[in-house]
């Protein structure tokens, strides 16, 4: 239950925004789910909600301004495959916690600030390495791309055919390395055909309701709600450091 629900309210979010399925699956999953399989599962989910997207929204695609973050996500993405078997869950709980904390409050006032006029193809490339990093420790590929594109204050469409377009191939890459490193195991195959089902759906009617209508006031509700996660994480991890 735990699994689907986290599955299906991720599909809507990404299918709405075109990124965050791992952030708001993990923001259910850390709760019961191993670290290592909660993982796999996002970037499992994630990838599927992203085919799901890249059929039903096509709009505002520019191969000059996606290149540079593929080109960095190409590099970020086997760094953090390659941190993954080292995760501990209170250390990873923490970590979560405090990315939700620093990036949901940032991404609320960043519509208020004047576009970032510097970085250029570097912070594009930048932004996709961190990404890429972030994807192969949690699927969690789009955070800092999402970030970056609305503090360079790119308007609707470009926004989403960068984030729609550098998850697809992010979140492919990672899935694919996760595989030949063995992170994906035999016993996670059910899991698979519970997360799949669980967001279909939900990420079709997100991704209607991008088409038809603006949607500022949903990504406010959850970033707030994102941002309340993180404090729970961070109490859950603390209290646990203070008791070992």
């Amino acid at each position: 239950m735990l699994l689907a629900l986290g599955a299906g309210v991720a599909g809507f979010v990404q299918g709405l925004s075109g990124f965050a399925f791992g952030m708001v699956a993990m923001s259910f999953w850390v709760w019961g789910i191993e670290p290592q399989v909660a993982a796999v599962m996002s970037v499992f989910g994630g990838l599927t909600g992203q085919l799901l997207s890249a059929a039903t929204v096509r709009r505002g695609l520019q191969w000059r301004l996606l290149l540079p973050f593929l080109a960095g996500g190409l590099v970020g993405v086997p760094l953090g495959v390659l941190a993954l078997p080292h995760l501990n869950p209170t250390h990873f709980k923490l970590a979560l916690g405090t990315m939700l904390l620093v990036c949901c409050p940032l991404m609320l006032l960043a519509p208020r600030m004047p576009p970032l006029k510097h970085g250029g193809r570097l912070g594009d490339a930048a932004a996709g390495a961190v990404g890429g990093l972030m994807g192969g420790i949690g699927g969690f590929t789009g955070v800092v791309p999402a970030l970056w594109c609305t503090l360079r204050g790119y308007d609707k469409d470009a926004h989403r055919a960068v984030l729609q377009n550098f998850n697809l191939a992010a979140l492919t890459a990672t899935m694919v390395a996760l595989v030949l490193s063995g992170a994906v195991r035999a016993e996670m195959w059910p899991k698979f055909a519970v997360v799949a089902p669980a967001l279909i759906l939900p990420s079709m009617l997100g991704a209607k309701v991008y088409v038809g209508l603006s949607p500022a006031a949903f990504r406010r509700l959850i970033l707030c709600l994102l941002s309340l996660s993180g404090v729970a994480m961070m109490a859950a991890a603390l209290a646990a450091i203070l008791r070992a």
